[in-house]
């Protein structure tokens, strides 16, 4: 099934400065953060295997997710930076914090078509869906320190696959009026289309020294 693809021009034709985020990301790589515990071997793949990549992208298409060696969680892209400290604040149930699976969620749909979130693409999925614009060239990208705990990674793990389970859920009731479990193979393989979990999963690195 040939899809016709059109990009959508922004609506804001500047991109903010991304100073900030680049200083940021080089503070959190650069800085010293030892422990005396951790993981040492390579964590497992996330439970898809849907479109992992490592391809070069765009800055606006590209939402980082890093686990430092504190097992503190940086979610960065040039619209907006949060830092959850452990996994009630990744479910946004306390300090005031958006949720990570919400941050995420804005980040892939682009409803607003700004510039600094992914480059959206019109798409034909065919009947009932039809021509929508998507994030086409989206990633989110997991990565962490060497030394981070297997808990404080699997939980932002789920929280990052939380938000495509949702954006699903709410795809199949938007456009077939019922659940995602209950559409057909066709018809589930039309929403994965529409939102594909394009993951990408760094290899853990000591970011924290010795």
């Amino acid at each position: 099934m040939a899809k016709t693809k059109r990009k959508v021009p922004p609506l804001n034709g500047s991109s903010m400065a991304d100073i900030s985020f680049l200083l940021l990301i080089f503070f959190l790589l650069v800085s010293n953060m030892d422990v005396d515990s951790g993981l040492a071997r390579r964590l497992p793949p996330p439970p898809q295997t849907e479109d992992q990549t490592s391809v070069d992208v765009q800055r606006r298409n590209l939402f980082i997710v890093l686990v430092n060696a504190r097992n503190e969680t940086m979610a960065a892209n040039q619209h907006a930076t949060e830092w959850y400290a452990n996994e009630a604040e990744l479910r946004g149930e306390v300090g005031g914090k958006v949720a990570l699976k919400d941050r995420i969620k804005e980040f892939v749909l682009n409803t607003s078509n700004s510039a600094d979130l992914p480059e959206l693409e019109e798409q034909d999925f065919d009947a009932p869906i039809g021509i929508v614009p998507v994030t086409a060239s989206h990633v989110v990208s997991i990565q962490n320190d060497a030394t981070t705990s297997y808990k404080a990674y699997i939980a932002v793990q789920n929280e990052v696959v939380r938000a495509y389970n949702e954006l699903r859920e709410e795809g199949a009731k938007k456009y077939f009026n019922t659940s995602y479990g209950e559409l057909t193979e066709m018809q589930q393989k039309q929403i994965q289309d529409l939102y594909p979990q394009r993951i990408s999963e760094a290899e853990p690195k000591n970011y924290g020294g010795q």
